[in-house]
């Protein structure tokens, strides 16, 4: 059944290249003036999903709807794409960039053009095969940002600048879910997404792990970080319980991912006498980790 709040709907995605299989059976849908992150590990098929979603790439399977319809060409009015490697002409100067785009996009605002090259500092006159790496990222954005889009596709928007600049950009893709945008952008940078977005997918080796309201993910499982004074000690007791979703030894530090608020795993681990144990909140690292990096709790625990 279709979701009415969803302004993009995949279902059952999978791209192949010959033999290998990029993206797998994927399905989520983008909540209208949300900020959806997507995460993953290099090679996770972050990439791959948004070239599908865009036409770039031809979909092995599934299907990809936009307000429940297919892509149309008219989208491209109300949408903007920066890929994760440029795609503007590097013989061009900044200048004539931004007349290009404005003789393509009727919305295009060169008011909000102007804005963002100040805040970026970007020099018009200068040829774009002269910029940096961060100064590529930065015009792209500046011609994402200035045609007022109703969704906006980012690809590693904040891919060469510096953390000024970094910050500049999530200001701006919250700014513009503010005003009823709806964002999807990926990042390696899981602090970024945390701050930004309000729904995020994890995916790992083409597949989807997870998919939830941040808020809701961090709330669902507590932290149990105990310290010891020799190695973490055989902690029988634990196994095959369903509330423990990870179990992470490092040296003297023992960490537990619990489902729950915890309190009955806490008594547990107190008994084995640790010289500090504190129960903590969830951060998104913590659950990006535990889904694409880490093995699940063991019988050795």
């Amino acid at each position: 059944m279709t979701d009415p709040n969803a302004i993009i709907s995949i279902e059952g995605l999978t791209k192949r290249y010959g033999r290998t299989i990029a993206v797998s059976d994927m399905s989520f849908t983008v909540p209208k003036g949300s900020i959806f992150g997507l995460l993953g590990t290099n090679g996770a098929g972050k990439t791959t999903t948004f070239k599908c979603m865009l036409g770039l790439a031809q979909p092995t399977s599934g299907t990809i709807s936009f307000e429940g319809k297919p892509l149309e060409p008219a989208l491209f009015e109300r949408l903007s794409y920066l890929p994760e490697r440029s795609a503007l002409y590097e013989w061009m100067t900044g200048a004539q960039a931004l007349e290009l785009h404005r003789r393509t996009f009727a919305r295009y605002d060169a008011r909000r053009a102007a804005e963002l090259v100040a805040m970026f500092a970007l020099d018009l006159a200068k040829k774009i095969g002269k910029y940096s790496k961060g100064q590529q990222t930065a015009m792209a954005l500046v011609l994402a940002f200035s045609t007022h889009p109703e969704i906006l596709v980012l690809d590693e928007p904040a891919s060469g600048l510096d953390p000024v600049h970094q910050r500049h950009v999530l200001d701006l893709i919250i700014g513009e879910a503010a005003g009823g945008t709806t964002v999807v952008f990926s990042s390696h940078q899981i602090g970024q997404v945390e701050r930004a977005a309000d729904r995020v997918a994890i995916m790992h080796q083409g597949t989807l792990r997870l998919t939830g309201e941040v808020e809701q993910l961090k709330a669902d499982v507590k932290v149990l970080e105990a310290t010891f004074d020799a190695d973490v000690p055989s902690l029988n007791g634990l196994q095959g319980d369903a509330r423990i979703g990870y179990v992470q030894r490092t040296g003297k530090v023992l960490r537990v991912y619990v489902r729950g608020d915890g309190a009955e795993i806490a008594k547990l681990i107190t008994a084995k006498n640790p010289r500090s144990l504190r129960i903590l909140d969830q951060n998104l690292e913590d659950i990006f980790l535990s889904t694409v990096g880490a093995s699940p709790a063991e019988s050795e625990v």
